[in-house]
């Protein structure tokens, strides 16, 4: 019986022992593994705002303001007041990363005003759809099919259809011709941190953009009613393969912004209308939205979330949305959202923007590369409403003026809102009325939107392949944008 005891107390020994021993060892591999996470260049541009080329989360919260919403992990993010440009929080958002499918707006923004009407038709060619990526996303486009700039424009914003941007960029005059005129574009909205490699966002070495630019493009493109309308659009009929004698078929596509069509452990995002998501292997998850609320219409970007969770990137920035309505009022702006170069606003110095900081390159964070309505709850102004809102405050005015600071508010500019809401504040660098697009958008195609297939979600997947009635779609493609 001793030795029994004596064998018992050895192994426990043993046991106690290993466990003080493996636990150091075990904590040094996650140091290890945190080491391993890309850091944030120690220089950053401050364009915008000095607080905004700092490292780490700013935010300024004065008496009654909520805190930040706790476990965000995205490696960039910001949230903007869309109206009047304050930057209300922020997180390296400046921080040059690969922007994925976000990079589509920039694409939208610089050509969807060249290609008009949109009725022009195009028969497609094999050429057009030669240079499309490997493992694309893909709304589904045939060669020698014909397609109306509308169609193809859905299939861009929808299904983030790189097929759809290749068809388009041929008919903006190619695809090198398109890449200059975005980077162009990029420049002249001071969206200084981008370099556009590619139209569609897939992964191409040294494209890169920020939280801060992409949110910057957004409002840019926000202007349009074209692009609000499409960014806003849950699902729409895109048309399928011609057969001689036949009436031409058309399937069902649905928007992969999962904050307008909701999907398994995400719901539809109260006050929703745009903007557009990304995925690819290199830039991970990326968003940018636009959602309104009471009046107030604030603009959101998250880049790279690490949390594991599916639709990390969606539950983030709607947090982020939560806060930003909570905290308006309440914080002090810690930068501002610049005005394009090419503007003048009059004080003699923000017309052309403010030069980033000097320094060294900014890094990419690991390798760059970079309709139907949506329903709403009950009581939420949903899309229609929010469009009819920002339709009202994000459009152009005739002289091209881009509003941008409270000195020059809005007073007798701004047409009167829905009946039902109360007027939004005229005040405050606040952007762009124009009547005839005060109205709802009328979505392509309307008719009562269907269920998403109740199936799991694999999280690293978070961008679908086109449904099964287009068949010339990729399933589970690896690498989308």
């Amino acid at each position: 019986m001793p030795a029994l005891k004596k064998i018992a107390l050895t192994v426990t020994s043993a046991a106690l022992l290993s466990g003080f021993v493996l636990s150091p060892a075990s904590a040094a591999d996650k140091d290890k593994s945190d080491d391993k996470q890309p850091k944030p260049p120690s220089t950053m541009s401050s364009l915008g705002g000095e607080q905004l080329g700092k490292a780490g989360t700013q935010v300024n919260l004065g008496p009654g303001a909520p805190v930040l919403p706790k476990e965000l992990t995205g490696r960039s993010w910001i949230v903007a007041d869309a109206e009047n440009g304050d930057v209300l929080a922020a997180h390296n958002s400046h921080w040059r990363l690969p922007p994925a499918s976000t990079m589509k707006m920039l694409f939208a923004d610089t050509v969807l005003p060249a290609l008009q009407p949109t009725t022009l038709t195009h028969k497609v060619t094999e050429s057009e759809l030669a240079g499309v990526g490997e493992g694309s996303s893909l709304v589904g486009i045939k060669e020698d099919h014909t397609y109306t700039v509308h169609d193809l424009w859905l299939g861009v914003f929808l299904r983030s259809g790189n097929d759809a941007v290749h068809v388009l960029s041929e008919m903006y005059g190619g695809v090198p011709k398109t890449v200059a005129a975005m980077q162009k574009h990029a420049e002249e909205l001071q969206a200084l941190d981008t370099r556009v490699v590619s139209p569609d966002g897939y992964d191409a070495p040294r494209q890169v953009s920020s939280a801060y630019d992409l949110t910057l493009i957004a409002r840019s493109g926000l202007q349009k009613k074209d692009f609000r309308e499409y960014a806003a659009t849950a699902s729409a009929d895109f048309p399928g393969e011609e057969k001689k004698g036949k009436k031409r078929d058309s399937f069902e596509i649905q928007n992969t912004n999962r904050l307008i069509t909701g999907d398994i452990g995400v719901d539809p995002y109260q006050g929703i209308a745009g903007v557009k998501n990304g995925y690819t292997t290199h830039a991970g998850n990326t968003f940018t939205g636009v959602a309104e609320r009471n009046g107030k219409v604030l603009l959101v970007t998250v880049m790279n979330p690490s949390a594991e969770e599916s639709h990390a990137v969606y539950k983030e920035a709607a947090n982020l949305l939560d806060w930003g309505f909570a905290a308006s009022g309440k914080v002090t702006p810690v930068g501002e959202l610049v005005p394009p170069k090419s503007v003048d606003t009059g004080t003699g110095t923000g017309g052309k923007g403010a030069a980033p900081a000097a320094g060294a390159d900014q890094g990419s964070g690991g390798q760059a590369e970079a309709a139907h309505a949506s329903a709403a709850p009950d009581g939420s102004s949903g899309v229609g409403i929010a469009l009819a809102i920002i339709g009202g405050l994000l459009v152009f005015l005739a002289g091209g003026v881009f509003l941008v600071n409270r000195r020059w508010p809005l007073t007798g500019l701004a047409p009167p809102p829905p009946p039902t809401r109360p007027p939004p504040p005229r005040g405050g660098r606040a952007l762009y009325p124009e009547p005839a697009l005060c109205q709802p958008p009328r979505l392509a195609r309307a008719h009562p939107p269907t269920a998403d297939p109740a199936e799991p979600v694999d999280p690293a997947e978070p961008v679908e392949p086109a449904t099964s009635a287009a068949p010339s779609a990729p399933s589970a493609p690896t690498d989308k944008s």
